[in-house]
């Protein structure tokens, strides 16, 4: 899976440990992306065909980012103070989930070990 870190998950420990489960990782930091509105990013994400993985709760928004206009949107949800071994089984949860199915055109929230999987909200038309 091609993915891109946001600069608030972008951390070495957590590139390292993807790339070791063979994904294609690049970060907003390694891009100078740093400081991006959430619309470029994401449309930078869209045009590279990359998942975009952050911790970056707006992102959820399945109004404002459709997740089949995406390679995949994840959004990780992580404690106030987040430890080493948090991230470490977050990241270890988004290995698994990237082996075991498809992320493209859906959103994805991680947290305390577990996938939920959303897609497209359909939005009723009136009359």
């Amino acid at each position: 899976m091609n993915i891109k870190l946001d600069e608030n998950l972008g951390s070495l420990r957590v590139a390292t440990l993807l790339r070791l489960a063979g994904h294609d990782v690049t970060t907003v930091r390694e891009q100078s992306l740093i400081s991006s509105s959430d619309a470029e990013l994401i449309d930078i994400c869209r045009r590279e065909n990359r998942c975009l993985v952050t911790i970056d709760r707006g992102f959820g928004n399945r109004l404002k980012y459709k997740p089949s206009n995406y390679t995949g949107i994840i959004v990780i949800r992580l404690p106030p103070r987040p430890s080493f071994e948090d991230y470490r089984t977050v990241t270890e949860t988004l290995i698994a989930g990237l082996e075991a199915a498809d992320v493209t055109g859906k959103l994805w929230i991680i947290q305390q070990g577990s996938i939920q999987e959303y897609q497209d909200i359909e939005v009723e038309k009136k009359d």
